[in-house]
């Protein structure tokens, strides 16, 4: 990885990375959505509100399956392979660990014909 995060060309596979960290973040929230709606559907007093609550579970696992579909398509989860999952975790936190390295504020940061001048 380049240390100089103002060249664009550190910006190449971002989209991608981008997309598959919102996929997980999507797909947790859903796992969590699911988790919330099993544990309302316990602490429902009335047949009617049970009813509602059960068909919110069943949404709530579609919406789970179909994430994790998508995220299996695309290559960004391997539920039923752990050496491939564990490839694609290693290399998430090698690239935490190289981002959390740079210099994110360096002391220089004159881009001169890099970006458009606001001042003329």
């Amino acid at each position: 990885m380049n240390n100089d995060y103002l060249d664009p060309i550190n910006a190449n596979g971002m989209p991608n990375l981008a997309d598959s960290a919102i996929a997980l973040d999507f797909l947790m929230a859903a796992k969590n959505g699911v988790r919330n709606c099993a544990i309302a559907l316990t602490e429902t007093a009335t047949p009617e509100a049970r009813t509602i609550v059960r068909n919110q579970l069943e949404q709530a696992l579609v919406l789970h399956e179909e994430i994790s579909e998508l995220m299996m398509s695309k290559g960004w989860l391997h539920p039923y392979n752990v050496n491939e999952q564990f490839k694609l975790d290693l290399k998430s936190a090698q690239t935490t660990v190289q981002i959390a390295a740079m210099d994110l504020f360096p002391d220089h940061t004159s881009r001169l014909g890099t970006f458009a001048d606001l001042n003329n």
